[in-house]
């Protein structure tokens, strides 16, 4: 089977990640994958995505959230779906204008449309930033009742949009995956590099969304001691202006963007506990690696993230009031060793049982089947 592929290679970000991830695992099963995503400054030879046949469609700006294409880019897009004949499309949104003709170019072209939709979200609206995503999910709500299916990480994902007139139908829920054989408990020297006995670990962007301050304020206020560190993996817009605040003297590590894979899983071995502080999320990728790595993890309710990590599998926070939950948290986490440890292993279950990169192929693969026989189907019955 062709599968094209339309995603992004950059910037790093969730979605970056889950198209590499899913693209190599299609390759490795043994699909012919074209890649058709948003260039500007891409390395060719990144040897993480080899084996694709690739197309470049130009664009404006692009950044973690948005695209913005050239006013070529849907005639080169079509040209291409043209002249490579794949027997589906998957999209893995990038929040572009293009996103919305999509439907409109593979109907045209005859050719099944798959969309993977990321954005965070926080069912419950309890801020200013959720309720600016809902936005959003409203704006695209009506352009994906025209996609084949779309696939989403949650439940609650799922019930949002159908509240918002996506017909159920049309929606499948396949969450994120984790390779758990390359994320896995493991030995590492991070931690006696950081002269720490207890280390936390935030991962993501720093960003207004990932509420990183909450948890800077709380690990300062908490007083966490010499021999317990918190590294910062990450960058964002807020990082020139939180340095200053939160350093090395409160044992504060910012160690900004790391793009060395096998470095973030040795970061996230060593680490004994994980936390994500957000307002706003889908299903954190980075979550689930450290889970797999069995780190205990700390994250809010926002997105699916409360789901993965409900019924023993982590510690779940409200989006009200992260700084005084974490400033209570953060010491029975630097002083209960058994605890965390259960933790650490109770995540790696979790992630064996339900959120494996396998697994979610082998659904991707039946989703796959699913819509061709469909359109198979819809176009016998029309001659």
């Amino acid at each position: 089977m062709h599968i094209a592929w339309l995603g992004k290679k950059s910037p790093f970000c969730g979605n970056v990640t889950y198209g590499r991830e899913v693209t190599n695992a299609l390759l490795d099963r043994g699909y012919n994958v074209s890649f058709l995503h948003f260039a500007q400054d891409e390395i060719a030879d990144d040897p993480t995505w080899l084996g694709y046949q690739e197309v470049s469609l130009p664009c404006l700006y692009k950044s973690q959230v948005y695209t913005i294409p050239t006013p070529k880019a849907s005639k080169v897009l079509k040209q291409s779906l043209q002249e490579l004949k794949p027997d589906l499309v998957h999209a893995s949104l990038t929040l572009s204008p293009l996103d919305f003709l999509l439907p409109e170019i593979c109907e045209e072209l005859n050719l099944p449309l798959i969309a993977t939709f990321h954005p965070p979200f926080d069912g419950k609206r309890r801020n200013l930033k959720s309720g600016t995503q809902l936005l959003t999910y409203q704006l695209y709500a009506p352009f994906l009742a025209h996609y084949d299916r779309v696939i989403v990480f949650s439940k609650l994902q799922r019930n949002y949009l159908i509240r918002l007139g996506v017909p159920r139908d049309k929606l499948a829920v396949i969450p994120n995956g984790v390779d758990v054989h390359k994320y896995a408990p493991g030995t590492s020297s991070i931690k006696a590099h950081s002269k720490a006995k207890r280390l936390f670990v935030y991962q993501g962007r720093i960003a207004t969304e990932k509420n990183v301050e909450s948890l800077l304020r709380a690990w300062k206020q908490s007083e966490m001691g010499k021999r317990s560190k918190l590294l910062m993996v990450g960058n964002g817009p807020l990082a020139a202006g939180l340095m200053p605040f939160y350093g090395e003297e409160m044992g504060i590590i910012w160690l900004g963007f790391v793009a060395d894979e096998q470095k973030r899983i040795e970061i996230l071995q060593a680490a004994d506990v994980f936390i994500l502080p957000s307002l706003l999320e889908g299903l954190s990728l980075s979550l689930l690696e450290a889970m797999a790595c069995g780190v205990a993890c700390v994250a809010t309710d926002a997105g699916a993230d409360g789901e993965v990590l409900e019924d023993g599998a982590g510690v779940i926070l409200n989006t009200h009031g992260v700084t005084s939950q974490l400033r209570t948290l953060l010491p029975l986490l630097r002083d209960h060793t058994d605890w965390t440890k259960l933790l650490g292993e109770n995540a790696r279950k979790r992630v064996l049982d339900r959120y494996t990169l396998s697994g979610n192929i082998t659904q991707l693969e039946q989703l796959y089947k699913e819509v061709l026989q469909s359109r198979r189907i819809e176009v016998s019955g029309r001659s």
